[in-house]
């Protein structure tokens, strides 16, 4: 863990009015505005959302919550933005909006992380909008900054906002994922999120786009391998954690099962985002009780019957299994049907997060020039971007999951891999044999 100073770095603006102690960062201090937004009934079902969904049957640490991890974001952004907009600065009222954004950022978190958002739910920053510009966490954020602070806060978390502070709540370097890579590997217990905060935070700074001429949040050179370690750190967390094939078999079961429910009416869409994780489990055993969630329940988890690397596949290949959830469920019943199993018996996952290890942010060089750092690199430093594609590719497996041992041929699992989305459905369609 870095070192820590021996105080808590002031509160973005408003009088010090709490200090909350965390594990993580040590001290974390809240001015009035953070206290009124964390008492919210909203703010408060964030204790009962676990950051890393159903990482804890793999990693018996990882129950920590979204809770935490928002409050480790404010306290970041406030480490960040004393130092990048002092006092009477012309972007402090931005600093507000920004502050309260990451405290905000994942309000509308479904239960076990981004699983829903993976069968077709909408992202959890769509969620957002209508949680912090109506009722109770609305009202308070005109009252404490001003009558448009909902709407541009909104936008901040979409990343879509015009603020030059934007890249620190939704870019390639921001505050949010900092927090979570440091947390989740302190957590879990591995030694994977290394991250050399202090020097990344002191390395962000406003410069121009030198694409539209902007004012946008980049780094400084000299930060370029503290952004390396994030990088690696960020791969690392997906290979062994959040993509860990235990963690992928019981992520695939629960969306199937939440799938499911969905498709047979006990349960809508809209009302996903108000439960915590453990409700929402009590609910699908009242309304959709099945095989699987009693597996997901008594940890028995589909095995592997089938896996197999991205870098090893065809560009391309097996996509509409990270998009079609509708057709994975009916493509996973005929490879059931196909090997003698049950429907939900087998499962197929190919999980896809198009920026998990995105870089596209400007640089300050030392001669004061600005690139930015895309597909070409920078000369006399590793090509980051060229790297976290292949990082990406590597961490990304295709694998079958099944409830019972199974012979899977690997020879027909590849030809269905690499087989065009059409013909997939053209056969799911015609109850043609798949493996």
């Amino acid at each position: 863990m870095e070192s820590l100073p021996s105080r808590p770095p002031p509160p973005i603006a408003g009088q010090l009015l709490d200090i909350i102690r965390d594990p993580l960062w040590n001290n974390i201090a809240l001015d009035e505005l953070a206290v009124r937004l964390v008492d919210t009934r909203a703010f408060q079902r964030l204790r009962y959302v676990r950051q890393l969904g159903l990482a804890y049957l793999v990693y018996p640490g990882a129950t920590h919550t979204r809770f935490e991890h928002a409050l480790g974001a404010w306290h970041l952004a406030g480490r960040t933005l004393s130092r990048m907009v002092p006092p009477g600065d012309r972007l402090a009222g931005e600093a507000r909006h920004v502050a309260a954004a990451a405290l905000l950022h994942d309000i509308g978190h479904y239960p076990f992380s981004h699983a829903l958002e993976e069968i077709g739910a909408p992202h959890h920053e769509e969620v957002a909008g209508a949680i912090l510009t109506r009722g109770e966490i609305g009202d308070i954020l005109r009252a404490a900054i001003a009558p448009d602070a909902p709407e541009r806060i909104v936008a901040l978390i979409r990343g879509v906002s015009e603020s030059p502070l934007q890249g620190l709540i939704s870019g390639s370097l921001d505050l949010d994922k900092i927090e979570y890579l440091k947390r989740d590997a302190l957590m879990c217990g591995v030694p994977y999120g290394e991250i050399d905060v202090d020097r990344l935070i002191h390395s962000l700074t406003l410069v121009a786009d030198p694409a539209s001429g902007r004012e946008v949040v980049g780094v400084a050179e000299k930060g370029l391998s503290a952004l390396e370690s994030l990088l690696f750190a960020k791969y690392q967390m997906y290979r062994n954690v959040y993509w860990h094939h235990a963690v992928r078999s019981a992520t695939a079961m629960y969306k199937r099962l939440v799938a499911d429910a969905i498709d047979s009416g006990a349960m809508r869409v809209s009302e996903l985002a108000t439960f915590s994780d453990e409700s929402l489990i009590h609910q699908l055993e009242e309304r959709a009780p099945s095989a699987l969630l009693r597996g997901l329940r008594e940890r028995r988890l589909h095995k592997r019957a089938f896996e197999c690397p991205s870098a090893e596949l065809p560009e391309g290949s097996a996509e509409w299994v990270a998009s079609d959830r509708r057709l994975v469920a009916a493509a996973e019943d005929q490879v059931a049907m196909d090997l003698g199993l049950r429907p939900g018996e087998v499962l197929i996952d190919y999980p896809a997060k198009t920026q998990m290890l995105d870089l596209d942010l400007p640089v300050l060089r030392r001669n004061g020039e600005v690139r930015r750092l895309k597909g070409e690199g920078l000369e006399g430093a590793i090509n980051l971007p060229l790297l976290s594609n292949e990082l990406y590719r590597s961490a990304r497996w295709l694998r079958v999951f099944a409830a019972r041992p199974v012979r899977l041929e690997r020879a027909s699992v590849l030809r269905l891999a690499t087989m065009p989305e059409a013909d997939v459905r053209a056969r799911v369609a015609n109850g043609e044999r798949l493996v």
